[in-house]
This record gives structure tokens, sequence and C-alpha cells, in this order.
């Protein structure tokens, strides 16, 4: 099954596509990781995706389909996609459907993880995430004692570049204006699901697994 996470930025989709990618044994394609492998590479591209980033805009679709098309089209993740925060307009969510209807795939789920603007900003702003894991913490929302025992250590932990209170407010208008079409483009369709992403991350987890496994 393919599957599609929505969410403003710091909603908790990235956080859900992790759970279920690892229950289902699905492949969580995150096209924020995608471009920040580019930019940890030092790729001609990487240096493109850095500036339009740290600015607050959006990489361009063409940039996105080129690497989304490798990955869709790979065997080994045939059917089995998470796609975390994408598509963001609604051009991008046509381009998808023509390149899975290609490779003879569809979208079978999409999740759309509703939080309101006072809650993002309190969850990017304090946002640190282990270079090493990979697991998220929040200044704001988690004990100090809880960070400070992490696994791997707090020197792997670190803040995004992106995650400011500048970058947060174009991130976010730039969200409402060209990624709430997308929503209205898929929201008529059955397997689309709205899900209060204020509640505890278990909470969201276990209605996300109940809808998957009905």
């Amino acid at each position: 099954m393919n599957l599609i996470f929505f969410g403003a930025p710091g909603a908790g989709k990235g956080t859900q596509a992790i759970f279920i990618a690892k229950k289902f044994n699905l492949y969580q394609l995150s096209t924020g990781d995608i471009l920040r492998n580019e930019i940890k590479n030092k790729t001609e591209i990487g240096k493109k995706i850095e500036q339009i980033i740290n600015e607050g805009g959006f990489v361009t679709d063409s940039i996105i389909n080129d690497l989304l098309k490798k990955i869709i089209t790979n065997p080994s993740y045939r059917n089995r996609i998470i796609f975390d925060g994408y598509p963001r307009n609604v051009q991008q969510a046509e381009n998808l459907e023509l390149m899975l209807n290609a490779d003879n795939q569809s979208i079978n789920f999409i999740f759309f993880l509703k939080v309101n603007r006072e809650i993002l900003e309190k969850r990017i702003l304090g946002r640190i995430i282990c270079e090493k894991c990979n697991k998220t913490f929040n200044e704001y929302l988690n004990k100090k004692e809880e960070i400070e025992k992490h696994d791997c250590g707090t020197k792997y932990l670190k803040k995004r570049k992106d995650d400011n209170e500048e970058v947060l407010v174009t991130r976010y208008d730039e969200y409402m204006k060209k990624t709430k079409p997308v929503l209205d483009f898929y929201s008529s369709r059955n397997y689309f699901h709205e899900i209060d992403g204020t509640s505890e991350i278990q909470v969201i987890t276990n209605k996300i697994e109940q809808i998957l496994t009905v």
C-alpha cells in the first residue's frame, strides 16, 4: 500500500510516518530528508536547495519530481511507500498520480494531521533532532532530563537551520496558500482521513493503525 501524510510544518507527520513505516514495513519517502541529503553531500543541486530552504521557500517541482521518480520506480519500494509531506501543491499531486499510474501503482490512504498555528510555533521553535538516530525532541514540550538521557548523547542533538521564527512564518503562509488546495483536491476521496494532530503521539498512531487495519 502507498500512503500520504499531510500537515503544516511541525504537525508531526514525519514522526507518524516513522512509526507506521516500521509497523507495516513501509518505506518513508520524506522529501525533506532527500533534499537535506543532497545538501549534506554538497552536490550542485544541494547548494541550490539549501539557498531556497534557508529563505523559507519550496524547492521547484522539477527538482523534486526527478528525485522522486527514481524511488517510485525502484522495485524494492513498489507499493510500500509513505509520502511524507508530498505533494505540496495540486500540480505535484497530479504529477504524483501520473508517476504512480505509469508504474501501475496508486495511493491507498491519505492522512491529514490538523494542528493550529499556535501549537505549530511551539513545536517548531523548540524542535531538536538527533543527527545519529533521527529522533526528535522539543525543548518546550519534553522534560529536560528526558532530553539529557537520550541514548545517543546530547552532542548529536541539533536544531535545523530553517527552524526559526522568520522561516516559520514564511513556510506556514506558503503552506496555507499552496497546500490547502491539495487537501481540497483529495478531501472528497473515501481514502482521505483528517486526524486531530494535537492529540498525544501514541493516540494519533493508534488511530492511523486502526484505519489501516480495518
